[in-house]
């Protein structure tokens, strides 16, 4: 205990020396101000933001990456909140209460409701997150190869079954694609070409210009079809809520961070899930229900407590098995790898006080976005205005340099443009994207560990089943595969039957 007490005192010098704490600042409102714009995704901020990090230390980009994060994650309600068109995925369960709200003239109160819970659902699941890492870590250290292995493939199993959207089966699809593009690339072991289309693949997709096209190129793609204006509610009447107002929105922070965290922590859940889970638990539990969708500050705390809690719980797998809660938990693993750390089993012994960086770097992230949150509250109303026609080719020109500058290379900015295309395709096609990255960043892995388990059972599987931690992954992966596939042969029964009532009754 007094020996992670020394590695919690020796985590604020890095992220406050050298002026990191200004940086940690600035990238909250960068986030702040990305996530406020609808069709601007978290993920998305992060990919153009990552630019920034090249050429900064390594304390200074993680507190950078992180703050940008944070800000991104909270900014989707500005617009959610005023507009009725969430700033980003995780934001849509704050517009079912907050657009509401912003109609009855409590505009401001909303924002302060929203902007609180979610520094409260932030803090305390940063607590729970630097109390649980140890722990989980020191399991972690047990896993062999073989266990690594079904590790990357209960992520994509886990994260089909968790697609919103979609069909347990276009999440696989997903996650399988991202498998297959991580296979592409010189061979790690036996130096052996696999899927080598043209020389610049022979060393694998570059993840970072990957991501930056899935989430960048795509989104753009995407949002310049909507045609739709945007009208803007300048109304917000007093930002501060009464008493028994801000009673409802403290009432399910505890519960709201605890589903958050817990929803964070699973791979490839992310913000929104655990947003819009907290809100149904809110709402079932509550005993003003009949508020809920109406304008009520507790259903509102319930969405923003939950996904900004989920920043927190995304960082334990990240940090203890390399395996992102979430997309942005995910782009926040590219950054890192980008500086040479890397997060794992053994990121607990090369850097001992990794772990209370990031915790300390999100806390202070999400106090300066209470700050910046208040100040910034009629300056966003003008910003949410922007003219889509001259923000978007600002954002291309970003994803350029972003994909330029990962290696200074041409071929970089092709392979963003190619994932650009086939995340729009995919997006059409409602096959999520999240299985995808997943895919990308665990293939890799999935692939090296299958082997070399192979190899320690002298090509056989049969000597690994006897390894108990590995044998409850595998009953662990095959319950998720059958629960997936009997929604799978559900959704698609009842797709049918509805087809069919609708053809009748056409006739």
């Amino acid at each position: 205990m007094a020996e992670q007490f020394g590695y919690f005192l020796s985590a604020f010098a890095p992220v406050f020396g050298d002026g990191n704490f200004l940086l940690i600042a600035l990238a909250v409102l960068l986030g702040l101000v990305v996530g406020a714009i609808p069709g601007l995704t978290g993920t998305m901020a992060l990919a153009l933001l990552i630019n920034f990090t090249y050429g900064l230390s390594q304390n200074a980009a993680v507190g950078f990456m992180l703050g940008c994060y944070v800000g991104a994650v909270s900014g989707g309600l500005f617009s959610a909140i005023m507009l009725n068109i969430p700033g980003t995925p995780n934001a849509a369960a704050t517009a079912l209460d907050g657009y509401p709200l912003a109609q009855q003239g409590k505009g401001g109160k909303a924002l302060f409701g929203g902007v609180v819970a979610s520094c409260s659902g932030t803090i305390v699941s940063c607590i729970i997150m630097m109390i649980a890492t140890p722990f989980i870590s020191s399991i972690a250290l047990k896993f062999g190869k073989w266990e690594l292995f079904l590790l990357a493939l209960f992520g994509i199993m886990i994260c089909g079954n968790l697609s919103v959207d979609s069909t347990p089966l276009k999440g696989w699809i997903g996650g399988f694609l991202g498998f297959f593009c991580a296979m592409i690339g010189v061979d790690s072991i036996y130096n052996g070409p696999r899927f080598i289309f043209v020389d610049g693949l022979t060393s694998g997709v570059t993840l970072i210009p990957a991501l930056i096209g899935m989430f960048g190129i795509a989104e753009v793609l995407t949002v310049l079809q909507d045609k739709t204006p945007v009208e803007i509610n300048r109304s917000m009447g007093t930002i501060f809520p009464d008493k028994e107002e801000f009673k409802e929105i403290m009432k399910p922070v505890p519960r709201s961070t605890l589903i958050g965290c817990g929803i964070g922590a699973i791979p490839g859940a992310g913000e929104d899930i655990a947003a819009w889970l907290s809100y149904s638990v809110g709402k079932s539990s509550s005993k003003m229900k009949e508020k809920f969708g109406k304008g009520s500050f507790e259903g509102l705390s319930c969405s923003e407590t939950a996904n900004n809690a989920c920043i927190a719980g995304a960082m334990i797998p990240m940090l203890t098995l390399a395996i992102p809660g979430s997309t942005q938990a995910a782009m926040f693993l590219a950054a890192l790898n980008l500086h040479g750390i890397q997060p794992g089993p053994m990121l607990t012994f090369n850097s001992p006080n990794f772990m209370y960086i990031v915790g300390i770097t999100i806390i202070f992230a999400a106090l300066v976005m209470l700050v910046l949150a208040f100040v910034l509250v009629k300056p966003m109303v003008f910003i949410l205005q922007m003219n889509r026609k001259i923000l978007m080719p600002i954002i291309v020109a970003l994803t350029v340099a972003g994909a330029y500058a990962s290696r200074s290379t041409v071929f970089d900015i092709k392979l963003m443009l190619v994932f650009g295309l086939i995340g729009f395709l995919l997006r059409k096609f409602g096959i999520p994207l999240a299985p995808v990255t997943l895919g990308l960043i665990l293939g890799g892995t999935a692939d090296t560990s299958f082997r070399m388990a192979l190899t320690q059972g002298g090509g056989s599987i049969i000597p690994l089943l006897s390894r108990w931690m590995g044998d409850i992954l595998i009953v662990v992966v095959l319950y998720t595969f059958i629960s997936g596939a009997r929604k799978t042969v559900r959704e698609t029964r009842a797709q049918l039957k509805a087809g069919k009532e609708a053809q009748q009754a056409s006739e």
